[in-house]
């Protein structure tokens, strides 16, 4: 099975389910987002297991900062994440490893911030009222229509590499077709709706949404080229790991709240 046909039907089977958990919200989605958060955590200190993180602390942190998000909101969100330094605390105490305690800490954190705390933000953008379906809808929609869009562009015509030095695949055609078809895809999604009462308000939120992810991309790149991996993992075919496939959302997902809740209370 080629690339983009397997990249097709892992999403056209995944997808729906997470349509579904967004449109219905409450558990579906938290539930959602908690396995999401400790199977693409799971990838990470996999591929980070020099640094020795303090794996279980991590799960513990990023599950506490998504389900505190659905329960009490961002503090509650916040509190769960701090979760992670005090597991992280007690499991370095009791461990016996010779990498830095410092650094195994950082490791821990860094994926519970990036993975917990970006999935969390989705939680956050869900439940805001009265749009918040309407919201993470637009937000899923724009990221998988950009993502897909930029690759097609990139395999069909790119030329001109954008970052080589962190992801040689990806073009700067790739990322101005991803960009149009993004916004594109959240003004259709927005236009004419009560959240946004002024035409160019949509454009704003899908720039975001799609530079955001663009970034969130980039970064993963980055980090697993520093690891020394390609992929996160295999569980997804064409789309590697589960972290490969949300890695836009964990930047998209937290920028899009803030810019929500602006653009929303400036309509």
């Amino acid at each position: 099975m080629s690339s983009l046909l397997s990249r097709v039907a892992v999403a056209a089977a995944g997808l729906p389910i997470v349509l579904f958990a967004a449109y219905y919200g409450g558990w579906a989605l938290a539930l959602l987002a908690a396995l999401g958060a400790v199977f693409a955590l799971h990838e990470l200190y996999r591929l980070a297991r020099s640094l020795r993180p303090l794996v279980l602390a991590g799960y513990g942190g990023a599950v506490a900062a998504v389900l505190g998000a659905s329960l009490g909101g961002a503090e509650w969100m916040l509190g769960g994440f701090v979760l992670t330094l005090l597991l992280g605390l007690v499991f370095a105490a009791v461990s016996e490893t010779r990498q830095s305690t410092t650094v195994a800490v950082a490791a821990t954190v860094l994926g519970t911030a990036w993975v917990g705390v970006g999935l969390g933000h989705l939680v956050l953008l869900r439940d805001v009222e009265p749009d918040g379906r309407l919201a993470i809808l637009t937000v899923l929609l724009a990221v998988f229509v950009s993502d897909t869009f930029a690759y097609a562009a990139g395999r069909l015509a790119g030329r001109h590499r954008m970052a080589p030095a962190i992801s040689p695949g990806k073009t700067w055609e790739g990322f101005v077709t991803g960009l149009v078809a993004g916004v594109l895809t959240a003004w259709f999604a927005t236009y004419d709706q009560d959240v946004f009462a002024d035409s160019w308000r949509p454009f704003v939120f899908g720039t975001v949404i799609v530079l955001a992810g663009v970034g969130g991309d980039l970064f993963e790149s980055m980090v697993k080229r520093d690891l020394g991996a390609k992929d996160s993992g295999r569980a997804l075919l064409g789309h590697g790991g589960v972290l490969d496939r949300i890695d836009s959302l964990l930047f998209a997902g937290p920028a899009a709240y803030y810019a929500f809740v602006v653009l929303a209370q400036g309509s």
